[in-house]
């Protein structure tokens, strides 16, 4: 399935959205980096070159770095599938229903797989689909981004730290901001390091494996990352790509639980609704990152070669 996304004049409901901020979406690549399979680690580090000190740290902010320019203004749409559910009595991404123009981050994550594994584009085409890739698999992972209730959280006012941002906001960058000084010294290595740590040994360790299972209920069959890797290469009949859907609904399901679960006029940042949801935000970096690696290793190396 190849969606030329790259050609789409379109323009953002929500352009002003930047999903995980520059922290939490470097935390990404980090922890993808120290995931990567022999070919796929070569494809990285060459294919990015010393202007991202060969890591997908670096460049995981470009996608968000470029929106604003009149030449990527196409491509804010595809940051986000805004599904049309009813949270918190009701959570669902329905591809059909929420990307039927074909213009969202379900299909740029295919169309830009696609792409990156080109050899008929250009070194600068095939760069430019890696950091796409590196940005969207992070920016999956952020509940609000997969939920269209109030533009995402964008017109939710909220307080963090007697500050007035916006729900949106304060999933992509508050409580991540709150975070990183007191726990992990202000620095995104420290905390992907520690993240990686978790996947390998700590309390990740058991659930890594189902992250990258591409498995769902509401999947006719279990599907693997190997699958969607062949059904993109080897395209099926009906030309679907599960993982993206599955990883979508996955943190869906979080603006049903807790996303939306809050007092008003509490300041979300210094109350239990911040205690109660740090830890998920840290859990869904480590898993975007450990999916970004999965990914990127199937297409490289056929194998996720991961733990």
């Amino acid at each position: 399935m190849k969606v030329e996304l790259v050609a789409l004049g379109v323009v953002s409901a929500a352009a002003g959205v930047y999903g995980w901020g520059a922290s939490g979406h470097q935390t990404v690549g980090y922890v993808a980096m120290q995931f990567l399979s022999p070919k796929a680690l070569e494809f990285v580090q060459t294919s990015l070159g010393s202007t991202y000190s060969h890591s997908l740290g670096p460049a995981a902010t470009w996608a968000d770095e470029v929106r604003s320019q009149s030449a990527y203004s196409w491509s804010s749409v595809l940051h986000y599938v805004d599904a049309e559910d009813d949270p918190p009595d009701s959570c669902s991404v329905e591809e059909s229903r929420d990307c039927a123009d074909g213009r969202c981050i379900l299909t740029a994550i295919a169309n830009y797989t696609s792409r990156v594994v080109d050899t008929s584009l250009s070194d600068t085409q095939r760069q430019e689909a890696l950091k796409f890739l590196d940005h969207f698999v992070g920016d999956i992972g952020q509940p609000l981004h997969v939920e269209a209730r109030a533009v995402g959280g964008n017109t939710i006012s909220v307080q963090c730290n007697g500050a007035t941002t916006n729900l949106h906001a304060l999933w992509d960058s508050g409580m991540i901001n709150r975070l990183l000084p007191g726990t992990y010294n202000n620095s995104v290595t420290n905390w992907a390091n520690t993240l990686v740590n978790r996947i390998k040994s700590g309390p990740y360790s058991s659930l890594a494996e189902s992250w990258i299972s591409c498995s769902s209920t509401t999947e006719p069959a279990r599907r693997s990352v190997e699958d969607d890797m062949l059904a993109l290469l080897h395209p099926r009949a009906d030309g679907t790509l599960a993982c993206p859907l599955v990883w979508a609904r996955d943190s869906n399901l979080l603006d049903c639980s807790t996303v939306f679960d809050y007092t008003t006029g509490e300041d979300l940042c210094t109350s239990s609704y911040y205690t109660r949801n740090i830890p998920l935000i840290e859990t869904q970096i480590a898993k975007q990152g450990f999916r970004l690696a999965a990914w990127l290793n199937v297409l490289f190396d056929g194998v996720t070669s991961l733990p």
